[in-house]
């Protein structure tokens, strides 16, 4: 017998049982010590079990942890879905989270399920809830300051001061007379007028830079001249709107301006010692750590240091948390790299987790049930009127008499009148200084949302507006762009993009002028900041770039960010007069399994659209489709042929196989002829299902490709293929329909098949 085999199984139960009995008897010794002591009988004594269960159970459902923990599942799915619901309607995210806070408060939640949300969102709980999402909107503030890019500001502010500070003065001056009209009736009782009316002001004067820059991104408008005059107006609108509110909330403080001196003397040392002192020490710290491509943990403590004690500082200033966070993310270094690494260790626990909570606190306090008056919503009408006026027409008027084009006047007006989350962010804070009553706060809150979602329409209205004819010259390049050959190819690597543009040369490499490759990458725009956005495209199409000049090859570099990658590309192939668009095949993160085919997951970890149609009727979930998600809306969207790459360290199409299983086929002799004659490729044709020889006119279309190229296209009947013959293949092409068909019947050749081209015909 082999001891040695059940030596490790028979020590480990030996000493399971041997200390197990240990502590038996230890247990047992133990009880004569409680002779003589006057013991307390458990909870459980003269109960049942169950109902000594169920007593513990609800103790522990309503321990504040526990409470905590389900507010934070409730609110991040609630966010997420109407989040994914603002997308769909070309909305940014973010409203869909301002309108779940709104949809989980009293207004509507409270409203219709009282019960339920009495314990879900109990009063207690709420200063938890509250204390959370303040240290969520700390790191959200030290993310919007880092995300200024403060070198750009200082080259072309000369060019934006005067719209950004048109754009704060006016509105901030409307809002002072809206003030004088509604004091008398929303100001809360003892605040004086000075107060309320800067707050108002304030809130009418404020612009949202991340929403904006995300919009910025999305349209494609940062390369433009119009895209850096609003990012710019918005960054010093953003500055100076912080420095204005901390100004504001050491005068409500104070109860006047004279007895806010001390207090904002204190401020101004403040941010003295921060630009001066503190600032070129971070920039030493992170020269210390150039081309190092990380952050030590060390050095992460000090940079959260700065932040926490920049914090604490305003706060005991009387200049409010917030302010503090945004200036220790102004004052970090300007290393592009460097500021990326950083946001990517705050951003997803700050935006993902956090800020959501604030959201849900902002709705949990907006009262919209408060307005049951017609007057009331009259005044909201004011409100709304008195901000659009103050910052759309503002900006806009401000820029046309700069000499800017009306469209350009427009569009820089409708984007500064956005709000979105900082306009939120001033509401609370003038709600807790109690400067802002709760129906005058619903009022603004719905302001504020109102603002954010009408940015996105008014700019495509205005695009609708000013669409003008097309010139001569571009009627020209159209029609000498139909006489082409036009290959889309999306990558989402920089590797991906490289084998795609190996594979479009192949296809297209002898036509020399009759061709047109274009490189496209869209990448999330919530993963992209302002500051770093030119370098994050230069990085990805270097390779790319590079591996065109390598093959002699010219490309056009397509770069969008987007809110919804799937529609964006569909739209583009569809609307771009493209003859091919080539994919590489994605792959699910539940691919094949009951759950991920049930609830949409993909490696976008839930896709709304999927389950949405399974409980509609229109998807099956036991439809095992060969391709990912990603892939099926791309197939089921696009108008033009489509060719899926499944990647086997492809190089080039020197030896390709083709296998014809039906009719419906055929299509894939066209693109075998393009491999020829741009690749002089060697093309093996499988008569899988024998209808080649039967069909005069795929025999014909065989023989004059031969006759062009002779000993280039060889037609195979054998119904049974070797694994050395797979191996010896550069490249398989098949139909979709057939590569349906090989995964449905679990091909033997998936395991030796090459590099694979799945080419959709519509």
């Amino acid at each position: 017998m082999n001891w040695g085999k059940y030596r490790n199984i028979i020590f480990y139960i030996s000493t399971i049982a041997f200390f197990s009995c240990l502590m038996y008897w230890f247990f047992i010794e133990g009880k004569t010590l409680e002779i003589g002591e006057n013991i307390t009988p458990g909870k459980s004594t003269g109960t049942t079990m169950w109902e000594n269960f169920s007593d513990s159970f609800l103790t522990n459902l309503h321990h504040p942890l526990a409470l905590l923990l389900a507010q934070i599942v409730t609110i991040i799915l609630v966010a997420k879905l109407f989040g994914w619901i603002c997308v769909k309607l070309k909305q940014p995210s973010v409203i869909g989270e301002m309108i779940a806070g709104i949809v989980l408060g009293p207004s509507l939640f409270g409203l219709y399920f009282p019960e339920l949300s009495a314990f879900i969102f109990p009063k207690e709980s709420l200063p938890n809830l509250q204390f959370l999402s303040q240290i969520g909107l700390i790191l959200f503030m030290y993310i919007v300051g880092m995300e200024l890019d403060l070198s750009v500001l200082r080259k072309k502010a000369h060019d934006a001061v005067v719209i950004s500070h048109a754009s704060i003065i006016i509105p901030f001056a409307l809002g002072v007379g809206l003030s004088y009209l509604i004091y008398k009736e929303f100001a809360p009782e003892g605040i004086q007028f000075s107060s309320f009316a800067l707050f108002i002001a304030i809130a009418m004067s404020i612009t949202a830079f991340p929403v904006l820059a995300r919009i910025v991104q999305e349209r494609n408008l940062h390369k433009t001249k119009i895209g850096t005059v609003v990012i710019t107006c918005a960054a010093a609108d953003d500055i100076t709107a912080w420095c204005i509110l901390a100004a504001v909330i050491a005068i409500v403080k104070a109860g006047s301006f004279s007895g806010s001196v001390f207090v904002i003397l204190m401020a101004i040392l403040y941010v003295f010692i921060m630009i001066k002192a503190v600032r070129p020490f971070l920039n030493r710290i992170a020269e210390s750590q150039k081309g190092k491509g990380f952050i030590s943990k060390g050095l992460v403590a000090i940079f959260f240091l700065v932040l926490i004690i920049s914090s604490y500082a305003t706060e005991v200033i009387g200049i409010h948390a917030l302010f503090g966070a945004f200036m220790a993310g102004a004052i970090m270094p300007e290393n592009v790299k460097f500021r990326n690494l950083f946001i990517e260790k705050v951003e997803d626990i700050a935006l993902v987790l956090l800020l959501p909570l604030f959201f849900v606190f902002t709705g949990l306090r907006t009262q919209i049930g408060l307005l049951n008056d017609p007057h009331l919503w009259k005044i909201g009408g004011l409100i709304i009127l008195t901000a659009v006026v103050g910052k759309f027409v503002g900006s806009a008027l401000t820029a046309k008499f700069l000499n800017m084009s009306w469209k350009d006047s427009l569009t820089i007006g409708a984007l500064m009148n956005t709000r979105g989350l900082t306009e939120l962010i001033v509401l609370n804070i003038g709600y807790d200084l109690g400067v802002l009553g709760p129906e005058l706060f619903a009022m603004l809150v719905i302001m504020a949302l109102f603002t954010t979602f009408m940015t996105g329409p008014c700019l495509d209205l205005i695009n609708y507006l000013f669409k003008g004819k097309k010139s001569m010259i571009e009627e020209d390049e159209e029609e000498e762009n139909d006489a082409k050959y036009r290959v889309l190819l999306s990558f989402e690597t920089a590797k991906s993009g490289s084998t795609l543009i190996h594979l479009a040369d192949n296809l297209t490499h002898k036509m020399n002028g009759n061709k047109s490759v274009t490189a496209m990458h869209i990448a999330p725009v919530d993963e992209l900041h302002t500051f770093d956005i030119n370098h994050y495209e230069k990085e990805q199409f270097k390779d790319i770039i590079e591996t065109s000049r390598d093959l002699n090859l010219e490309i056009t570099t397509l770069f969008k960010a987007s809110t919804d990658i799937e529609n964006d590309l569909t739209s583009i192939s569809n609307k771009g007069n493209y003859d091919l668009l080539l994919i590489m095949l994605g792959k699910s993160m539940y691919e094949g399994s009951l759950l991920g085919r049930l609830l949409g997951f993909t490696t976008k970890i839930i896709n709304p659209e999927k389950l949405l149609n399974t409980v509609k009727g229109k998807g099956n979930i036991f439809n095992n489709s060969p391709f990912d998600d990603f892939t099926l809306q791309i197939l089921d969207k696009t108008n033009i042929p489509v060719g899926v790459l499944v990647e086997k360290d492809f190089k080039s199409a020197d030896r390709v196989f083709i296998p014809i299983f039906n009719l419906s086929d055929f299509y894939l002799l066209e693109y075998a002829k393009r491999l020829i004659n741009n690749n002089n490729s060697q093309i093996i044709i499988l008569d899988a299902a024998g209808q080649i020889r039967n069909n005069i006119e795929v025999k014909e279309l065989i023989r004059s490709i031969e006759q062009v190229a002779p000993n280039h296209i060889t037609l195979y009947n054998e119904k049974k293929i070797e694994k050395d013959f797979l191996n010896s293949q550069d490249l398989m092409l098949v139909s979709s329909k057939s590569w349906k068909n090989l995964i449905d019947t679990k091909s033997l050749w998936l395991s030796d098949i090459p590099s694979t081209l799945i080419i959709s015909n519509p």
